[in-house]
């Protein structure tokens, strides 16, 4: 009974973090009214996509002092934080929009963008850490849920304000303020990390002599862990026991017991998050006996690499240039998939009116937001099967957004025809959510879990570089072909040709990410190689 309702608690944890994560993507619905609020604002575009820009910064600067925060305080001081300044963001920049131009300067508008970044991030980390603490054994599933919600952030947004507030910018921006800010706050009373309960019972081994010797487990220190499982057999065959446990609550008393119900042989990342399982958080090593060797894979349960330590690593650097690059490439569209539908639409037909042109922004912002989701879901629960039931690399996931991606780029290089545009915004948003699907997962196995958060900080400093590049290059592409009309506002009438040549230098991007993938996948394969045979000569001695 007892652990039916801590399973019951962890359901509703992970429920209470995906409806937090439904508030946290509304940045990638900046598209749908940036063209209008530029409109009202009198805005240029490289101005319109600088304030964009500073969304992200504020997504993405945050995540390390955020990542900080939550690993050190849990979850729910850093999603309380995320609601504050989600709601004051967007109810500053809806109060700018009504003061109309001139009312607010452009260093606050980028300002007030800056903080919903850091209200997403911060309320972001906090669901994010729950989910991967509370199912530690389904955490790439787990994490799936949150994950695709802020991806389906936009669509629901977006859809939200076409159906109560049709083509009406200043409810949309008011709806954002008071609606984040409610899914956030009330979200975070049911956050928490629910503790993993053991069953206790005596576990002897036998040694070569036949004699009864216990196996001990020694307690080590390790961020949110509190119990550990490893896999020991002795040197002789044939004597193996597995799924060894232990409590931290008991210091300096070493206990034997045999593992909880759930956490037999095969127990595995792709454990439902519905079924009776007792997973093991990471990070504690167990105490080697003599004559007993540990057989324990390379996974996020035997390693804790954090803050400083990273930067020695290769891999570090590795996942950090394939964040930045698809990043960047994604952001580049979502954050200007309505001026390319404004472009398209204009040299199409000239006769199309504003409202008419509205409706077709935000539907591609639906669109984006509905194939991120997509992805995002696909990639999280994908990538478990492809690493525990394929034995494959997680990296397969990320060539298959680089492969996405390039499609994407393809669609905006030749798509002249508005009515087409959904290709880019579908092959956008998939991309999108592929990458984003699997790697807050490959982040927690190759560092731990211990330190996600502030590992998963380190890892979004990587789309600052790349998507100021490519959105700055946007803007400037798209002003190089724009009219300033009398009213202070700007116009281009040369469709695609308005951000063609933007679509080559992504392009060149997502190519780069497919190849490194590939190297990625490639190494993953020769280390996994390399340990089964130093297994194998361990067990030959």
């Amino acid at each position: 009974m007892a652990e039916s309702k801590l399973r019951t608690a962890r359901v509703v944890s992970v429920a209470a973090a995906t409806a937090i994560s439904l508030a946290c993507g509304t940045n990638y619905a900046y598209s749908a009214y940036a063209p209008a609020f530029a409109l009202r604002m009198k805005l240029t575009s490289t101005q319109s996509n600088l304030i964009g820009t500073f969304g992200n910064l504020g997504m993405y600067c945050a995540g390390i002092p955020i990542g900080l925060l939550v690993d050190s305080r849990g979850p729910r001081p850093g999603a309380f934080l995320g609601s504050l300044s989600l709601g004051a963001g967007y109810f500053s920049m809806y109060r700018a929009y009504e003061g109309g131009p001139g009312s607010v300067s452009m260093p606050w508008l980028c300002f007030y963008m800056f903080m919903t970044g850091i209200g997403g991030c911060a309320a972001f980390a906090g669901s994010i850490k729950t989910s991967a603490l509370n199912w530690p054994q389904s955490r790439g599933t787990a994490t799936a849920f949150p994950l695709s919600a802020f991806g389906l952030s936009a669509l629901f947004f977006a859809a939200l304000s076409s159906l109560a507030f049709p083509d009406n910018t200043s409810d949309l921006l008011l709806l954002l303020a008071i609606l984040t800010f409610v899914l956030v706050f009330v979200g975070t009373l049911f956050l928490r990390v629910v503790p993993h309960t053991t069953t206790y019972s005596p576990l002897k081994t036998q040694d070569r002599s036949g004699s009864d010797t216990s196996t001990l487990l020694k307690r080590t220190k390790s961020g949110d862990s509190r119990y550990s499982t490893a896999r020991i057999s002795q040197d002789e065959p044939g004597t193996q026991t597995e799924g060894i446990s232990y409590n931290v609550d008991t210091p300096n008393s070493p206990t034997e017991f045999n593992e909880p119900e759930g956490q037999k042989k095969g127990a595995d990342e792709t454990s439902s998050l519905l079924s009776k399982s007792s997973g093991s958080a990471p990070g504690d090593i167990p105490y080697q006996e003599p004559n007993v060797k540990i057989e324990a894979d390379h996974d996020s349960r035997h390693v804790d690499i954090r803050g400083l330590a990273l930067l020695s690593k290769r891999k570090f650097y590795q996942l950090w240039l394939m964040m930045g690059l698809l990043t960047g490439i994604g952001l580049m569209t979502i954050n200007n998939i309505g001026s390319d539908a404004s472009a398209l639409w204009h040299h199409y037909d000239d006769s199309a009116s504003p409202d008419f042109i509205q409706e077709r922004r935000l539907m591609h912002v639906e669109i984006l937001s509905f194939m991120s989701f997509c992805g995002r879901l696909l990639s999280g629960i994908g990538s478990d099967l492809i690493v525990k039931k394929l034995g494959m690399s997680r990296f397969w996931c990320l060539f298959l957004s680089s492969s996405t991606f390039l499609l994407a780029q393809i669609c905006g290089l030749n798509i002249d025809n508005p009515q087409l545009l959904g290709f880019l915004s579908g092959f956008t948003g998939l991309g999108y959510g592929f990458l984003f699907g699997v790697f807050p997962a490959l982040v927690a196995e190759s560092f731990g879990v211990g330190g996600l958060s502030q590992n998963w900080g380190c890892m979004t400093l990587a789309p600052i570089v790349f998507g100021n590049i490519f959105n700055l290059a946007y803007g400037h592409i798209y002003d190089q072909h724009s009219i300033i009309l009398p009213n202070g506002t700007s116009h281009c009438k040369d469709g695609i040709y308005c951000y063609r040549n933007a679509y080559f230098i992504t392009m060149a991007g997502s190519l780069a990410g497919m190849v490194i993938s590939l190297w990625s996948i490639h190494h993953d394969w020769a280390e996994k190689v390399k340990r089964q045979r130093e297994r194998d000569r361990g067990r030959e001695a």
